[in-house]
């Protein structure tokens, strides 16, 4: 039959490798991947792919660790260090950090082991196979079976095969996770170190440089790397901290090129991408953008505004706030860029287009009609169903679930699980505990009330939690009178009161007390919102997998990337630059002349401010064997690899395997990314690994860490 032009592009532009710079493709079956092998060959691949990924022999996905669950690393010497971008390691850094010690301002740096800083949260996590289970977990259902029981018996059959690894082998992992919109079912088995110590953190004004201005932007001048190390007992083998344990012996360790890039050089990016809606519905894509992303932008731009304000004023809370600050505001202005790229690339216009030929092609298909022909309805139907109160759902989680940090202690002191292993309770009462250290009361105080007055203003009265009604008897209306209140009789605004609870004081009733009452009152209209849902969601659940089915049946002769789920990835293309708008052209690296630029042109703004030391150390020109042709020194560049949230710290290597760079970040003309690729718009912005050696080893004068690199020659 006849297919839309347009819409046919659209597809390619989704789905298939229309273009050699597009998909998240999956490690385990690469090899059986003949137009991905070819077209990354034809590029500059010069490595035998078979090297890039093989669960039996060391090879090049052994160096790539998932970095905390949350970003991605690289293993560069025989003594386990990773390479990971600043804003991974920066939780850590802060944690680490005092008024008297302020890495996150200075930097730090470790010249031995005993110096280096261990950290009980945090692990990194090792690949070691992957295997298509499909079969075995959609043989637990049924055609008949409810869109509820068919979750229920998924999820079941994927809990035993996991649990299946770990009952063989204490010290593996395994993961069955869902692809193509729950069709396919892949396990991922995993060995996890949670012996993670500090090693190296350049000064924010590197790691940070530009801050919420520059994120997301390009041209970038960041220096956004720290190095951490892994520990291991002395067999080699995974264990909790000691001062007994010593540095991890890798399988594989990335080597490091210092020959750098041209434009059109191959670039590969291995990772662990958090997560993608390519093949979303445009209804989906709909409410993300009004439900979601628009919450978003409009609490966390209150809620942010208030830290912000705070932490210029006092180095404390600076230091208190930036990690929390760092994390809100980065997926803050994700959602802005996102929506705004939705809205200027006509996303759902072209969605629809495509849509409109998957009609066309299920009503001429007779097998395919009788199965789909009520799927474009029913997803309509059910996504303006849930449309008001999915809005509203998304408004509450920021303002409450995810906004006044007293809501967020209560939750989990109610949530607190006795039971679980000592090792469990013990982590997440330090967890609870630096929670308390973060939190300065005034502050939380402030965007608790100011978000009280946000939410209202966004949602219809059936929506607003019963709190609401009290404030309007007890109080008179006056939020502030209520909030101070709050704040001045909960037991749990410190630590003490948690205390009480933990020993079981019985003198204290943790029901009775006012921050528990209100997290009450909040789980009760959560409960009712969500209830309000049901039917529809698990229509829309079901549809969308359908959804998924159908594109992939109606282009059967094209290899599908399937979406990112936080697994391991590879990426690739070339370095390249872009035309953002009509006249203007982006070069596709930066140098350290940017830096001095910014700085001027921003004087006085501390997000683009750098030591004195630094700028010096740029103006001496001693570069060495780090600089480019020009004898300049590169500090960014761009490639037009597919990345979103979770690649941070992917490894960026050359057709050899070398190490080029991390990546960090995306493009702002492209942020609808994660709905849709742009192959003429979007770039991966890594850093320059030259440049990240520069700092080590001109700033940092860390010998100890150099000598471990291994460095291609």
């Amino acid at each position: 039959m006849r297919i839309k032009l347009a819409a046919t592009i659209f597809f390619a532009a989704c789905m298939a490798v229309a273009h050699a710079d597009e998909g998240m493709w999956m490690i385990g079956n690469l090899n059986k991947n003949k137009q991905a092998k070819q077209v990354m060959k034809e590029l500059g691949l010069r490595m035998p792919v078979q090297k890039l990924y093989n669960p039996k022999k060391p090879a090049l996905t052994d160096a790539v660790v998932s970095f905390g669950g949350f970003c991605s690393g690289v293993v560069v010497s025989e003594d386990g260090l990773v390479f990971t971008n600043h804003h991974c390691g920066f939780s850590s850094i802060q944690q680490h950090s005092s008024v008297e010690h302020d890495y996150l301002k200075n930097g730090f740096i470790a010249r031995s082991l005993a110096e280096e800083l261990p950290n009980p949260e945090l692990f990194v996590r090792f690949l070691l196979r992957t295997e298509d289970v499909s079969k075995r977990v959609l043989a637990a259902t049924t055609p008949v079976m409810k869109e509820s029981e068919r979750r229920m018996a998924v999820d079941s059959m994927m809990h035993v095969i996991g649990m299946e690894v770990s009952d063989k082998d204490s010290t593996l992992v395994g993961v069955v996770d869902a692809y193509y919109g729950g069709n396919e079912f892949w396990l991922s088995v995993y060995r996890d170190f949670t012996d993670v110590r500090l090693v190296f953190a350049p000064p924010s004004s590197i790691g940070k440089f530009g801050w919420d201005t520059d994120n997301w932007m390009w041209p970038r001048h960041t220096g956004d790397f720290s190095v951490f190390r892994i520990y291991s007992d002395k067999q080699n083998a995974p264990a909790d901290y000691s001062p007994e344990n010593v540095p991890y012996h890798p399988k594989y360790v990335a080597p490091i090129s210092l020959d750098g890039y041209q434009e059109g050089s191959f670039s590969m990016t291995l990772g662990y991408p958090g997560s993608t809606e390519r093949y979303l519905s445009s209804y989906g894509i709909e409410e993300m953008m009004n439900g979601l992303n628009q919450a978003m932008i409009d609490v966390r731009g209150v809620k942010q505004a208030i830290w912000k304000r705070e932490m210029d004023r006092r180095p404390d809370i600076r230091i208190k706030y930036a990690s929390k600050y760092d994390e809100s505001s980065n997926y803050w202005k994700n959602s802005i860029g996102t929506n705004k790229a939705i809205r200027h690339l006509k996303v759902l216009e072209k969605k629809r287009e495509a849509e409109s030929s998957l009609r066309d092609w299920i009503q001429s298909t007779p097998g395919e009609r009788e199965k789909l022909l009520r799927l474009f309805s029913s997803l309509e139907l059910n996504y303006n169903k849930r449309k008001e109160t999915n809005r509203a759902l998304a408004y509450f989680g920021e303002s409450f679930i995810n906004g006044p940090e007293l809501v967020q202690l209560s939750l989990e002191v109610l949530n607190f699980d006795f039971e679980a292993e000592e090792k469990q309770v013990v982590a997440r009462l330090k967890k609870l505990l630096a929670k308390y250290e973060g939190l300065d009361l005034a502050i939380d105080k402030e965007v608790y009330a100011a978000l009280l007055k946000e939410y209202k203003t966004k949602v219809t009265s059936r929506y607003l939690p019963a709190t609401y009604a009290k404030i309007d008897t007890l109080y008179h209306g006056d939020i502030q009178a209520y909030v101070d209140t709050l704040y001045k009789t909960s037991a749990l605004t410190s630590p003490m009161g948690l205390k009480r609870f933990l020993e079981r004081d019985s003198t204290f009733n943790i029901f009775e007390d006012p921050a528990v009452s209100l997290c009450l009152d909040l789980i009760v209209k959560y409960y009712d919102m969500n209830q309000e849902m049901v039917e529809s969601s698990e229509q829309i659940e079901q549809g969308e997998r359908m959804f998924n089915a159908a594109m992939r049946r109606m282009y059967a002769d094209r290899n599908f990337y399937p979406d990112a789920n936080a697994t391991m990835r590879l990426s690739f293309g070339s370095v390249r630059s872009y035309a953002p708008f009509d006249g203007a052209r982006y070069d596709y690296y930066t140098t350290v002349k940017g830096i001095f630029e910014k700085v001027r042109e921003h004087a006085g703004d501390p997000d683009f401010e750098v030591q004195p030391e630094l700028l010096n150390l740029f103006s001496s020109r001693d570069f060495g064997r780090y600089a480019n042709a020009e004898g300049d020194m590169n500090v960014c560049f761009i490639s037009d690899n597919d990345i979103t949230g979770g690649n941070s710290g992917s490894a960026m290597f050359n057709g050899k395997g070398e190490l080029l760079g991390l990546a960090f970040d995306g493009n702002w003309e492209a942020m609808s990314s994660d709905v849709v690729f742009e192959p003429q718009l979007q770039r991966c912005i890594g850093v320059d690994i030259r440049y990240v050696l520069f700092m080590i080893d001109k700033y940092g004068k860390a010998g100890n860490i150099m000598k471990e690199l291994q460095i291609a020659r």
